[in-house]
């Protein structure tokens, strides 16, 4: 995927509380290393789920083209922009009357040039993502995400390298898994 964060996601206090909570934490001197591990669970159930869990700015490198062009990250809510990307890297606007773009209703975001396109690239921003904010996320993906997180505090002593989240965790993400045919 040739995606790109624009804005990372911020992670509210209520989420360090409650994984501080679920591992019975209550000094602050690990707060930082919580937090790291409540990103990368972010990452991990993203990568196992195939959407994106809270709504963030992103932007993508797609080739140019009159057909219909699916944009990698799911679930789209809006395509706000597009700009050429010239071979040097120069980026300019694409006006918005020069393409198509529309929103399938599995969060499937797609663009169309109208016209011939001036290079071979465009850049799309966007914003993707199934929550507007942590509180807003499912109870099963903000659950498995504070037991991913615990778990990897747990086991980081014993240099686990798992690919695949626990079961446990699995069976909570396995509802918002999205499965694709090749």
């Amino acid at each position: 995927m040739n995606r790109v964060i624009l804005t990372p996601a911020t992670l509210p206090s209520s989420a360090l509380a409650e994984l501080k909570q679920w591992l019975g934490i209550t000094t602050e001197q690990d707060d930082d290393a919580l937090l790291a591990l409540l990103a990368t669970a972010l990452d991990t159930c993203e990568a196992f789920t195939g959407t994106l869990p809270l709504a963030l700015p992103c932007e993508e490198r797609l080739n140019a083209g009159r057909d219909w062009t699916a944009l990698a990250s799911r679930p789209v809510q809006a395509i706000t922009a597009l700009e050429w990307l010239a071979p040097d890297g120069a980026r300019s606007t694409v006006s918005s009357e020069a393409y198509a773009a529309e929103l399938d209703a599995d969060g499937t975001g797609r663009i169309r040039l109208e016209g011939v396109p001036q290079t071979n690239r465009v850049v799309v921003t966007f914003t993707a993502g199934l929550a507007a904010d942590w509180d807003a996320l499912p109870a099963s993906l903000r659950h498995g995400l504070i037991r991913l997180a615990a778990h990897q505090y747990r086991e980081r002593e014993n240099g686990s390298n798992a690919q695949q989240p626990p079961a446990a965790i699995a069976a909570l993400w396995r509802p918002w898994r999205r499965m694709r045919l090749a």
